[in-house]
C-alpha cells in the first residue's frame, strides 16, 4: 500500500465534509468528532515526518552541491 500526501489531503477534506453534515447530531456527531481528532493526530505526524525528510533532502543536496560530491542518500531518505 502506498499513500501520498495528496491522498492525505483527500482524506482530510472527506473528513471535513462528514463533519459539516448538518444531519449529524448527538452521539453520532460526538463519534465523528472523535474520529476527526484521531485523523488529525495521525495527519500531523505524517506531515511532520514529510517535512523532516524534505529538510534532510535539501541539506543533502546543498552539501553535495557545495562540495561537488556525488553520493547516495541513506536508504530511509530515498524516494
Amino acid at each position: 500500500m502506498q499513500n501520498t500526501l495528496g491522498d492525505l489531503n483527500n482524506h482530510l477534506f472527506a473528513q471535513m465534509e462528514r463533519l459539516s453534515d448538518e444531519d449529524l447530531k448527538g452521539d453520532d456527531l460526538k463519534e465523528e468528532i472523535g474520529r476527526a481528532k484521531a485523523i488529525n493526530d495521525v495527519a500531523s505526524r505524517i506531515i511532520a515526518n514529510a517535512s523532516i525528510v524534505l529538510q534532510a533532502k535539501k541539506a543533502t543536496n546543498d552539501f553535495l552541491e557545495e562540495y561537488g560530491i556525488e553520493g547516495k542518500l541513506p536508504k530511509m531518505l530515498e524516494g
